[in-house]
């Protein structure tokens, strides 16, 4: 069981996928909050029944499961709405990533949160030992949404904007990976903070 747990987080189109795949390759566990909020709302679930409760049958497809293209867009740039949605949600996420870390059969886990300075930071995690955030310029991140998603350039900026600003995730990072746009700076700085984590969960200090 790990008892040493990394939280890993980074601006849309940082790059946190690739990482968290890096990360994998050296055998370490990754736990997804992604993943675990999508779980959180299946069928049967008490988040999907309270969800149901607050915003109504409407957002319920008709097999049960969340619709959840109609539940974002009712949420979007409304923020009691947004928040009532997270008070459902995060708890029940967050509770599922720390389990999952817990019981990950790896030296160390890593809790994959993307929203992770929009959530709280530390205050609402403070069970994570360390934070590493993958870090790209605005420049680059806005290059890879217009590419990857397939919008224009004030789409891409407006859902840069909506995040958490690059200073603000740089604030809480204990450690950081910079994903300029060269995949082959990412490999060293994985490596480096794998031996590190290591080092830390076997209760070593820091070379």
């Amino acid at each position: 069981m790990s008892r040493f747990i990394v939280g890993l987080t980074g601006g849309i189109a940082s790059g946190k996928s690739e990482v968290t795949r890096r990360f994998e390759a050296l055998g370490i566990v990754v736990a997804d909050a992604d993943v675990a909020a999508r779980e959180v709302v299946a069928p049967g679930s008490p988040a999907l029944e309270q969800i149901s409760r607050r915003f109504g049958s409407a957002m319920l497809l008709a097999d049960g499961t969340l619709d959840r293209a109609r539940l974002r867009e009712h949420v979007f740039g409304n923020d009691e709405e947004r928040r009532a949605l997270e008070a459902i949600t995060h708890p029940a996420i967050r509770t599922r990533v720390r389990e999952a870390c817990q019981v990950a059969e790896s030296p160390y886990a890593i809790a994959a949160v993307p929203l992770l300075a929009e959530a709280g930071g530390r205050a609402t995690y403070p069970w994570l030992d360390r934070i590493v955030v993958v870090d790209a310029p605005e420049t680059v991140r806005h290059a890879r949404l217009l590419q990857r998603d397939s919008i224009d350039t004030a789409l891409a900026t407006r859902m840069i904007q909506a995040q958490a600003s690059r200073t603000q995730r740089l604030e809480m990072a204990d450690d950081v990976i910079v994903n300029d746009g060269h995949p082959e700076h990412l490999q060293p700085q994985v490596e480096a903070l794998d031996r590190l984590y290591r080092r830390l969960a076997a209760g070593n200090p820091p070379p």
